[in-house]
Order: structure tokens, then sequence, then C-alpha cells
């Protein structure tokens, strides 16, 4: 299921110089290297597979060269996993000339004890196999004055830059309450006899209650992919350098204060709130017909509904979804999702959506299979509500455009970020809403009214706006976030490793 993509020939079909064959040892900034008098710190940064990883380390990247003084490589593990992320690095590379390219071309590995499993799960093993033998020439070759990891390869990472004296920083590209429960998670392992045991409920000092039904699916099998990874990567973190989290201390202050605290877990290195990080301004290649759409409806009158681009409804489910849009009456935009991986998106709208749906919400209704811009969508003036199944990016980017959320968790992290939504009153959650693998689903009548509901509630709608305003002051100059990100830039200009011998 892994989609063997090859940057360097669209590279050669589009004339870019950017995605040649070989590695650049550093960006290539043509104005100043230094930065108030001292060199400009160069940032490798190392993200994982899939949009939810990718998106926010992209992010990253342009937050640091753009403001903050860095220099900054990109790895990008080859060939992508999704067509998604093939067109969001090209674009990256086409829009910031200056960020350079690090391609880490994979083993092939043969992984038969894992199979089924999901394939971005084996794509972050696959990652983790390479850069164990492959990483160390290629951070070498680039003299960078940091590494910063994605967690899903931060066990195998670490030690290679310790072995290179380079400060390896790991970033975590979900929440704050998140983070806080993987971090702990080794802990309670180890107090419930060892991994060989089902997770119950997890309660993580200083955050909140994890119950059972909101742990992600795959940590209840001792033997998933994920499970290993997860466990694993979480007992590694006491060896970085330092944490960053796309978080900001207003949305979730329990678990950011508990982490920099040591209440979480006793010896973790200093924690750097740095959300939300603003989306990088890419050209766009087409204006979206969802945006003229969006222009002629009144203020506040849409419901935005997507699930991401990790996961599809099952087609029962999608049935109901749209006969809950149907009959709430409300304007809606909707990006429909029909498979795990997009380059098997192939199948026909009206087969997904049921047969004559589209013409019956013709004008009221817009359903694409298209990728949107989302984060532009969450802020227009038209878009009232985001039916969304909580994805990190996808509840900072509400956030920030201050729209309220109907939590709608899939699988994965997603019940631990609504449970975040619904705690910070940026929306609401119905928990007895079924998720992947448990029965039963969710009826259009019961859509159609929670639609309605949290479409009134004027409540919800000014809290959403204080979140908006919230998450403003975080990233503005002087905010805590800006502060955060600020002192891992400086820590980087300092080149100090931590426990150094």
């Amino acid at each position: 299921m892994i989609e063997n993509l090859n940057f360097c020939l669209q590279a050669a079909a589009s004339n870019k110089p950017r995605c040649s064959t070989m590695s650049s040892a550093a960006p290539t900034n043509s104005g100043d290297r230094t930065t108030r008098g001292r060199p400009r710190p160069h940032v490798v940064l190392l993200p994982s597979a899939g949009m939810g990883h990718l998106v926010p380390f992209t992010r990253l990247a342009t937050a640091l060269c753009s403001g903050h003084g860095c220099d900054v490589s990109i790895v990008t593990a080859l060939p992508t996993v999704s067509s998604a992320e093939a067109r969001h690095l090209a674009a990256l590379f086409a829009a910031f000339p200056t960020v350079g390219r690090l391609a880490l071309h994979l083993s092939a590995f043969d992984l038969p004890e894992f199979p089924g499993a999901d394939p971005f799960y084996v794509r972050y093993e696959a990652i983790r196999r390479s850069a164990a033998h492959l990483l160390a020439p290629l951070l070498a070759g680039a003299s960078p004055s940091a590494l910063v990891a994605d967690i899903a390869v931060a066990s195998v990472v670490i030690p290679v830059a310790k072995e290179l004296r380079l400060p390896c920083y790991v970033f975590f590209t979900a929440s704050a309450t998140m983070f806080a429960l993987l971090a702990y998670l080794p802990t309670y392992v180890d107090a419930n006899g060892g991994g060989g045991h089902a997770i119950g409920d997890v309660d993580v000092p200083g955050v909140c209650r994890v119950p059972m039904s909101s742990v992600p699916q795959a940590l209840h099998d001792p033997d998933d992919i994920f499970t290993r990874q997860f466990i694993t990567n979480g007992r590694s973190l006491a060896g970085a350098d330092g944490l960053l989290v796309n978080a900001f201390d207003a949305l979730e202050p329990e678990a950011v204060a508990a982490l920099r605290q040591g209440t979480v877990v006793a010896g973790l290195p200093p924690v750097f709130a740095v959300g939300p990080l603003s989306p990088a301004s890419f050209p766009a290649k087409d204006s979206g017909n969802y945006f003229p759409w969006l222009d002629a409806q009144p203020e506040r009158s849409v419901v935005y509904v997507s699930f991401g681009s990790r996961k599809a409804l099952p087609r029962n489910q999608l049935s109901e979804l749209a006969a809950g849009l149907e009959a709430s009456g409300r304007r809606f935009l909707w990006v429909v999702k029909g498979t795990a991986v997009d380059r098997d998106d192939a199948g026909e709208l009206s087969d997904l959506v049921g047969e004559g749906f589209l013409q019956r919400v013709h004008g009221r209704g817009l359903v694409t299979m298209a990728w949107v811009r989302q984060e532009e969508i969450l802020k227009h003036p038209a878009v009232g509500l985001f039916v969304s199944h909580c994805g990190w990016n996808s509840v900072t980017e509400a956030a920030a455009g201050g729209v309220p959320v109907m939590a709608w968790p899939w699988f994965a992290d997603q019940r631990v970020n609504a449970g975040v939504v619904a705690r910070a009153g940026l929306g609401a959650w119905v928990e007895g809403w079924s998720w992947e693998g448990e029965e039963g689903v969710v009826r259009a009548e019961d859509i159609a009214e929670k639609v309605t509901s949290v479409m009134a509630d004027e409540a919800v709608r000014d809290t959403a706006a204080s979140v908006r305003e919230a998450a403003a002051r975080a990233v503005a100059v002087g905010g805590t976030s800006y502060r955060s990100l600020a002192e891992f830039v400086r820590r980087c200009s300092s080149g100090s490793v931590r426990n150094e011998a």
C-alpha cells in the first residue's frame, strides 16, 4: 500500500533544481548568514509519515527560517507514503527555496511480523530502521546546529545524535495532553505488570484521567506495531535535549504545566509549547471552487465537515452523515474521503454519499473529494461550525480561526483531543458516539440534532472567539509560544548538548 513516488523525477519534469538527487549539505540562503552578529543556527528537521506529522513540521520550518533567523533543512523520507505528502513537500520547497532538503532513501524491509498493519505505522517502522544506519552520514554532511526529530522515530534518532554530539530535540505534533499520556504510559505499564497486559483507565498525573475508551485503539494490543513504537519512544524522552509540542498554554494549561514541572514523569528535558504553528503560505495552483461558493453564503451559516487525511468512514456511516447533513437544513461544505491511502481514492462521489444526494442538496451543500486549504476555509467568515475528527492539526486550525468544533473522533489520539476541545469550551463532544472498531452507527437524526444545537449555541461561539484571541496572543511577538520558540532557537545557537559528558 506504499506509494512509490519520486520527487526527483517530478522536479526534473518541472525543471526545479532543488529536488536534485544530491542531498544539499546545508540550506543556500543568499542573505546574511548571521543573526545579531552570531552565526545563524542550522536546524535539521526529521518528520515521519502522514500529513498529521508533516504539516506541523513544515510550519515549524517556516517559523524558524522566517521569524527566528534560522537556516533549516528537512529530511524527506523517500518514497512518500501518500501523494498528499509529495504535493505538500514539492510546494514547500518551491515556495521556500532557502529550505534545504536531505533525502533519506528508505531501505527495503520485509515486515512479515506485522500483517495487515496500518500502512502509516509500517512507514514509521521503515523510517526508524533506515534512520538507524543511514541518518548519521546524512547529518554529518549537513553540519547542523541541532536536530529536531518526530516523536515516532525518537528512540532510534536520539542515540544517533548523541554519537554525533549533536543536540537532539523531539517534536510532538499532537496535543500536550496526548504528549503527557505518551510520557507517562511506560510508568503506567511498568506499574501494571509490564507490556503484556491490557491498558485500562490511565490517570495522567497533573493532567486528567484518560478513560480506557479514549486510549488509542492500537494501544490495547500489546503486540501491535504502534504499541511497541509508542512505549519505546516514551521511554526515550529523557535522553532528548528538549521537547517541542504544537500546543499553547491557554488551551491546555494543566497539561503544559505538568509536563514542564515534572509532574507527569520526573527527568524530562525542557518542554517548549510552540503552537499553534501558523500555516505556511504556499501559492495555490487553483483557487478551489469552494471559495466562490463560500463567498456567496451568509456569515457563520456554513457547516464545514472533514474527517482528515488518514481514515475514511465506513460506507454505512457515510450514508448516515449525508442524511444527517441533509436533514439539518444547514448549508455545508463536506470533504469526503473514500480510502485510507489517498492514491486509492478513485471512487465516484455519488457512490459514496448515496444516489440522488448531490442533486437534492445542490446549492445548499458543496461536496468534494479534492484536497482543500482547510486553514483558509476555517478563517472564512461564512463558516460557523466544524464537524471534525479532531486530528490535532484540525483542532489548532479551528482554534486559530475561532470556529466551534463538533467533535466526532474516529481513531488514535482523537478522543483525547476531543476531550481538550470540550474542556476548553471550543466545542462539544458526544462521548457515546462510536469510533473505529466499535459496533454501532451514529444515526442521521442524531447528527442533524447535534449540528443544529451546536450551531445555535452562542456560548460555544463566544468561547471559540476567546480561544482564537488567546491563540493569536500566544504566537505574537512576546507571547508564550513565541518566547518558547525563541528560547529553543537560543539553545540551538549555543550548541549545548544536555547531559554531555
